[in-house]
């Protein structure tokens, strides 16, 4: 047997060689108006945050949700597209709501305008955009929500719809009086007829779902509904669950090929990462995150999970001095350095001061190494925040070809970093751009080719913990000068396959 020192300079060595080329990002905070996310228990979960351009002029917006304090628009306002990060609090009378949960963007009425839809301890709501950032209730959509605790949310075309399909994941049933715990409420979902929409469907049983995601997981061109749920309220007999959304939906099972996972689920992201085509997942926990690949060679809805062998458990702390475990919430892949691997970001924060976790729990950055497995540089990149972190993005919000960062904490200040890495790797920025009814594409899919890889991406609204955000695409090309680009539309066509140089962004339809 080897001595311990040997085993220990091994490893050291190892983990030396799965990073070597890996540049760590740089990033800077950027100064912000006051918002905090704030209230007693209905809003110790969410704190969303929805990044989108409300305006026109190509530069995302943030809107944060604000709980029991009222959520606040803030408008992208540098000098010039590429400048240093700066936000103006520019809160439209109709967004200035409280008891909001999160928020998701989506053009539900097919106008070229981003609308919104708002999540609320109370009704939901649906906000048409009118350009400049201004927003009213739709009027003529037959949409009516009831009093819910709403914390997830997903959307996607069926079929020949004009109107998208509306996922609503709700809590605990706050009405019930002998909760909060075992008293989850349903999913709810709107599916239109025609130009409005129909009474709500409930997807029963509910196990408090906290992040919600239409995806076509398996290519066929029909999205599936993936929900992330809590056990810390169904307490028993509940799981993980993915329906499929046929004429009457319905829960897949281990027959299928459905594993079930229990778990205090929080958020969920989806990214092709071992290249094969199809979306791999990364579920927030309390205690450890479960990264799965998803397996290319089965029928049914299976995936692996590979989270201890890729080193993406991020359990506990690895900074501020609390060993206790880690509470994860919104999760996102992105490449933050451009080395055409995608790294992965997750906020983390107690859930309020709950003794068996950790109270000091800073925000994970994981690069993806050469080898495919992670590594932490939260502290060392500049974003190991220790407050408690929600909603977030992780989004280029001045087209520098960089992937920024932004937070929603609960009962501390919203916080911002721009990406001010000097970095040798290059970008691409692709929007696509169809007609009504959907007009942002949702549920396509890209693949871009670069010497040694394809990276796929699928268009989705959804997922995330309580927001997410709509608009260009960032792709980290590493030293491809040139990649090749193709797209399957969400009708099904294929484009033929494109050569575009890097480092700039391009706006693709089906004309294309």
């Amino acid at each position: 047997m080897l001595p311990r020192s040997w085993i220990a300079l091994t490893a050291i060595i190892c983990a030396h060689a799965a990073n070597a080329g890996t540049q760590t990002p740089s990033f800077t905070p950027v100064a912000m108006s006051e918002h905090i996310y704030g209230g007693g228990w209905e809003h110790y979960v969410g704190g969303g945050l929805a990044v989108f351009d409300c305006n026109g002029d190509g530069l995302p917006e943030l809107y944060a949700a604000g709980g029991e304090n009222t959520a606040q628009l803030f408008q992208n306002t540098p000098p010039t597209n590429g400048a240093s990060l700066a936000f103006t609090a520019e809160t439209p009378a109709s967004l200035a709501l409280t008891g909001v949960t999160g928020a998701y963007p989506l053009d539900i009425d097919g106008d070229g305008w981003t609308d919104l839809a708002i999540l609320r301890a109370g009704p939901d709501l649906l906000m048409q955009g009118s350009g400049e950032c201004q927003f009213q209730p739709f009027d003529h959509l037959g949409f009516v929500s009831d009093d819910h605790w709403t914390t997830g949310f997903s959307a996607t075309w069926e079929g020949d719809n004009t109107l998208p399909t509306l996922a609503f994941g709700t809590y605990v049933d706050r009405q019930d009086p002998n909760g909060p715990f075992g008293t989850c409420d349903d999913t709810l979902l709107y599916r239109p007829d025609g130009e409005t929409y129909q009474a709500t469907q409930s997807l029963a049983p509910g196990y408090c779902a906290l992040s919600v995601l239409f995806s076509d997981w398996n290519r066929t061109g029909h999205a599936d509904l993936r929900l992330s749920n809590d056990r810390h309220y169904y307490v028993r007999g509940g799981q993980e669950q993915m329906w499929a959304m046929e004429d009457t939906p319905r829960l897949y099972t281990a027959d299928e090929g459905w594993r079930p996972y229990a778990l205090w689920g929080m958020g969920i992201a989806s990214r092709d990462i071992n290249g094969d085509g199809f979306q791999d997942v990364y579920l927030t926990s309390m205690g450890d995150q479960k990264f799965q690949l998803r397996d290319a060679k089965a029928k049914g809805p299976v995936w692996e999970d590979v989270t201890y062998g890729f080193g993406t458990t991020a359990h506990r702390p690895y900074t501020g001095g609390d060993g206790r475990p880690s509470t994860g919430w919104h999760a996102a892949f992105g490449d933050v350095n451009n080395d055409g691997r995608d790294d992965i970001f997750v906020t983390k924060g107690n859930v309020e001061q709950m003794p068996d976790a950790a109270q000091k729990d800073p925000n994970n950055l994981m690069l993806q190494n050469m080898d495919g497995t992670f590594s932490e540089v939260g502290d060392a990149a500049g974003v190991a925040s220790l407050h408690r972190g929600r909603g977030g993005a992780l989004v280029d919000l001045n087209r520098d070809g960089l992937l920024d960062i932004a937070v929603v904490n609960r009962r501390a200040q919203m916080e911002v970093w721009e990406n001010t890495s000097d970095l040798d790797g290059n970008w691409l920025l692709l929007r696509l751009r169809a007609g009504a009814p959907n007009p942002d594409a949702i549920g396509a899919f890209v693949e871009v080719k670069t010497q040694d890889r394809t990276l796929t991406r699928e268009i989705t609204v959804g997922g995330g913990h309580a927001g997410g955000d709509l608009g260009d695409l960032h792709f980290g090309l590493g030293q491809a000068n040139t990649v090749d680009l193709r797209v399957t539309w969400p009708d099904g066509t294929l484009s033929d396959w494109q050569a575009v140089h890097a480092n700039q962004h391009i706006t693709l339809s089906p004309q294309d």
